[in-house]
């Protein structure tokens, strides 16, 4: 298969470096030694950035996308990512509640946001516009929250919705490799399935030839249906129905897997709900006019009600959605569990009997609900390497990734195992161990693991957009002036040069303004 693409997965930046300080109780119970080849290093959940990438190299993966990175704290995202090695990599800045782009958006002027996005492009080297909780973030910092895409965001004349739309128009001018990245509103609470799919519908008029406009992230914590959590059930089939009646949206699963994990998000509230809830550790963290954070440590349980519908729910979604070309393999790492589990969640899809084996030790109150027992579809090998790779390539506009015809990266992996004689569907434990452990992941040509061993540290690349546009954009003196006013960093200070990346590859694209 062509290397593994990941298209949402949190490994670098201040949240995840916040995660690493707030349990070193992840650290004790996961080290890793030093060897020949390989730097020492710890973590479970949040394992250290050199650990972060030998593993991914482990599981035949390449490619890895950081999927919440403060503008403002780019430049210790990067340093990051330029220390975990073995795979390519890039980067997508959080511009959803920018009070700059909030300001544009509420008085409708989309080029002047387009060519102010283009600028955050390059200034912190990024790849892909995130929105997570539109509105919402802006409202926490006064300790609210929006109820939904229609509601009011605090101190600006704008919605939800005029946000996700906005950088939906914005990122068609700009012609992103990549949709808008949308981390909806209401995550995480009972009956946000419908403002999931009240999302999608927002953006069905912008979509052209029925080309993808929007990608609904780890779209299993918005697929709650239900009043409050005694009434929690899944709405799966409800956002499988309308993906499959659609082609403009994709979307990752955000895999539930029963264990201990590290919650982390830019959406404070929803942490603070979540903290509220567990009583467990907390951080929140507020980046000045851009966006929030927060961490809470989490255990996903199998007798917890809740916690089993969420694993139900990631799965119906996979095995509802017909075309595995629009859904792809996340766990949300760390969020719904790290992404070394990715390879059983692989047994899941391609095994109704490794389902039932779980499904049997789950708690009997979402046993019922499920639908899981009345879905008999199993993944094949090909659907596997279209929902890790293919797939999310294709996605996220690397050309050069998720397959392996003339003119792709030569990253590829090896497994040990024979399609045409192993029934994946029954001999799922052979399908796990193959996954866990390539025979050969091979990264740019050159071996770099074998047989679940680094054998040769390899510098990956980081991507991001270098965005053309058809007249020239200069930073007005109202911008300085609310840099020395608003942020602790002066505007000149703000961009990061590229030679700040260790192994720079810019994707140029021509602008449409």
């Amino acid at each position: 298969m062509p290397g593994g693409v990941d298209i949402h997965s949190h490994i670098a930046g201040a949240e995840v470096n916040a995660g690493r300080l707030l349990r070193p109780e992840d650290h004790i119970k996961d080290v890793e030694a030093k060897t020949a080849v390989t730097r020492s290093g710890v973590g479970y959940s949040v394992p250290s950035t050199f650990t972060t990438g030998y593993r991914y190299s482990r599981m035949g993966y390449t490619t890895v996308m950081n999927p919440s990175m403060p503008p403002l704290e780019a430049r210790h995202t990067h340093e990051e990512l330029n220390d975990t090695p073995m795979i390519d990599k890039a980067a997508f800045p959080l511009i959803g509640d920018w009070w700059f782009v909030l300001e544009y958006l509420q008085d409708d002027r989309i080029k002047e946001c387009a060519a102010h996005v283009a600028w955050i492009m390059r200034a912190t080297k990024g790849y892909a516009i995130k929105i997570v909780n539109p509105g919402g973030l802006e409202a926490w910092g006064f300790g609210r929250n929006v109820a939904g895409i229609d509601d009011s965001v605090p101190h600006f004349n704008i919605t939800p919705r005029d946000i996700i739309r906005g950088l939906c128009k914005v990122n068609k001018l700009l012609n992103l490799p990549h949709t808008i990245h949308v981390h909806t509103n209401n995550l995480g609470r009972p009956g946000n399935y419908a403002t999931a799919v009240e999302t999608m519908k927002c953006v069905e008029d912008l979509a052209e030839e029925d080309n993808p406009v929007i990608h609904i992230t780890h779209c299993q914590f918005c697929a709650f249906k239900g009043s409050d959590w005694q009434t929690m059930q899944s709405g799966a089939e409800e956002i499988a129905k309308y993906v499959n009646q659609h082609n403009h949206v994709t979307l990752d699963i955000g895999q539930v897997v029963f264990t201990d994990t590290t919650t982390m998000t830019a959406d404070g509230p929803f942490q603070y709900g979540l903290y509220g809830l567990t009583g467990n550790k907390w951080v929140n963290h507020d980046v000045e006019t851009e966006t929030s954070g927060g961490i809470v440590p989490f255990k996903y349980r199998r007798k917890s009600h809740v916690n089993a519908t969420q694993w139900s729910i990631g799965l119906e979604l996979a095995l509802l959605i017909e075309d595995p070309w629009r859904i792809y393999l996340t766990t949300d790492h760390p969020n719904g569990a790290p992404f070394t589990t990715y390879p059983t969640v692989i047994s899941w899809l391609m095994s109704t009997a490794a389902r039932k084996k779980t499904l049997k030790r789950i708690s009997r109150r979402a046993r019922r609900k499920s639908l899981l027992p009345s879905i008999d579809r199993e993944y094949s090998f090909l659907e596997i390497a279209t929902i890790t790779r293919a797939g999310q390539a294709k996605a996220l506009g690397l050309r050069r990734k998720g397959h392996l015809g003339v003119g792709a990266d030569a990253d590829v992996a090896i497994y040990n195992i024979n399609p045409t004689t192993v029934d994946a569907a029954k001999d799922y434990k052979t399908v796990t161990k193959a996954f866990s452990k390539p025979a050969y992941t091979l990264k740019g040509g050159e071996i770099a693991a074998r047989e679940g061993e680094i054998v040769k540290p390899i510098q990956g690349r980081t991507f991001w957009v270098d965005i053309k546009l058809q007249s020239p954009w200069e930073p007005s003196e109202d911008l300085k002036l609310k840099f020395r006013e608003y942020w602790t960093v002066e505007y000149e200070n703000y961009p990061i040069p590229e030679d700040y990346l260790k192994s720079s590859l810019p994707i140029r694209v021509e602008a449409r303004i």
